[in-house]
């Protein structure tokens, strides 16, 4: 295990560059002091956040030319974004002074502080921030690749298919629309029935709704990993007549046919086959770590960067920390924790580099504006635990018009204008209870 660099001869200046070399005994081609492995939301953020605060030399490697604002893809899918409005060229959010390599990690060899590249190119690093982010796993449910974007197979997890789920909705004259949830973990866990609910709202208002069967299928046993929520939740699911099955797994889709099927555990964990027929159906695919994380030293057993939950650093590799949806902490994996451990991680890693003790915690804070209707938002906010930490003193249970601005407004607003820009904010979340209805 490499030691986390230190200075015999006592602290140093977090905002000056380093001067120890990696302790590599393989040849690298370039070196940096901190290499951040992923250009989403939480690579961007965290370099920007460094460098407002330090002289290091920094690094983001990333292949792709284009970065999305995912959580907009729910609302394009529903028609109140267009794909543009939740696009920006990667170009323009590189901070000041950091490099953008463009190429995919291949290989990490933690023992050498080495990260390789596709191209074979090997870099050397003294920190690594590990963020790539979830991959999207279609191909575990067979024949959905060939008929995505097509024969009413719809998803808004990928942001060039979003428009073709609210064209579809837009267009729907009857018959049966399903909405599906695979195992955990995914992204953003309230997003698979938001759009249900959206669709559903939607043809209420244009008088469509009678002559539509709307389905949730959901691999879960519940609605929501928070049990707080569910209640409301389980009402909006009533609100909307849709039928809610719970243990419910897609496991294959004939498109030409429009039939979709799925293996059903019952109570006794007997699972039998069920096929339906759809209309429409909008698929959210299994999800998982990336392949090269799974095979890789710094991985848990699932696949995950292996860090403590409260410090981000990694469990056995000291000059290692990761964040986002490929680290393994319980958290739920939206954008809302990435805003929020990001400057934990930054504030340990200096303390690392000064050789200090890292006292920053992330205390797992998520949050999921569940949109319930167009206009309506359940904000759920909770922390490691399923605490409740809502940042407004209402109860989050109830579906509000100022949840759907925050949604539709501000939530982009505070990405690319703040969070992206290495701005800290935070309302102030905190666990509060409320009393239930009579």
């Amino acid at each position: 295990m490499p030691a986390t660099p230190s200075n015999p001869d006592g602290p140093t200046d977090p905002t000056a560059a380093p001067t120890t070399a990696p302790t590599t005994a393989l040849t690298a081609d370039r070196s940096f002091d901190i290499l951040i492995i992923g250009g989403g939301a939480a690579g961007i953020t965290t370099a920007a956040l460094l460098r407002g605060k330090t002289k290091c030399t920094i690094a983001i490697v990333d292949p792709a030319t284009t970065h999305s604002y995912q959580p907009g893809w729910t609302l394009v899918g529903a028609g109140i974004f267009t794909l543009e409005q939740t696009t920006r060229a990667e170009a323009t959010l590189i901070p000041n002074g950091v490099e953008w390599i463009k190429q995919a990690a291949a290989t990490f060899e933690p023992d050498h502080n080495t990260v390789v590249l596709a191209d074979g190119t090997r870099l050397a690093y003294r920190y690594l921030i590990a963020c790539p982010g979830l991959q999207l796993d279609w191909g575990k449910i067979e024949g959905l690749t060939e008929t995505l974007g097509r024969n009413g197979v719809c998803s808004n997890y990928r942001g060039d298919l979003a428009a073709y789920t609210w064209q579809y909705i837009r267009n729907f004259e009857g018959g049966r629309m399903i909405f599906t949830q695979p195992p955990m973990p995914i992204k953003c866990p309230g997003a698979p029935q938001k759009i249900a609910y959206l669709a559903a709202d939607h043809l209420r208002r244009t008088n469509k709704r009678a002559g539509a069967e709307i389905e949730f299928c959901t691999a879960l046993d519940a609605l929501f990993g928070v049990g707080y929520f569910i209640p409301a939740l389980k009402a909006a699911m009533q609100d909307h007549a849709i039928a809610v099955n719970y243990k419910t797994t897609l496991k294959a889709i004939d498109g030409p046919a429009k039939k979709a099927i799925f293996a059903v555990t019952a109570p006794d964990g007997t699972i039998t086959e069920a096929i339906r027929a759809f209309d429409m159906i909008h698929v959210t695919p299994p999800q998982s770590a990336p392949d090269v994380l799974k095979t890789s030293p710094i991985a848990n057993a699932a696949g995950f960067v292996e860090v403590h939950q409260a410090t981000m650093q990694h469990v056995k590799f000291s000059n290692i920390f990761a964040l986002g949806d490929a680290a393994s902490t319980p958290n739920s994996k939206t954008a809302a924790a990435v805003r929020m451990q990001a400057p934990v991680l930054v504030r340990n890693l200096i303390a690392a580099m000064n050789a200090q003790p890292l006292t920053a915690a992330y205390d797992g804070y998520g949050s999921c504006p569940l949109t319930t209707a167009y206009g309506k938002i359940v904000l759920a906010e909770f922390t490691y635990g399923g605490k409740v930490t809502p940042s407004f003193p209402l109860d989050p249970r109830k579906p509000r018009y100022s949840g759907w601005l925050l949604k539709s407004k501000f939530l982009p607003f505070l990405y690319w204008n703040m969070m992206l820009k290495g701005n800290e904010f935070d309302i102030g979340h905190k666990e509060r209870s409320f009393a239930d209805a009579a």
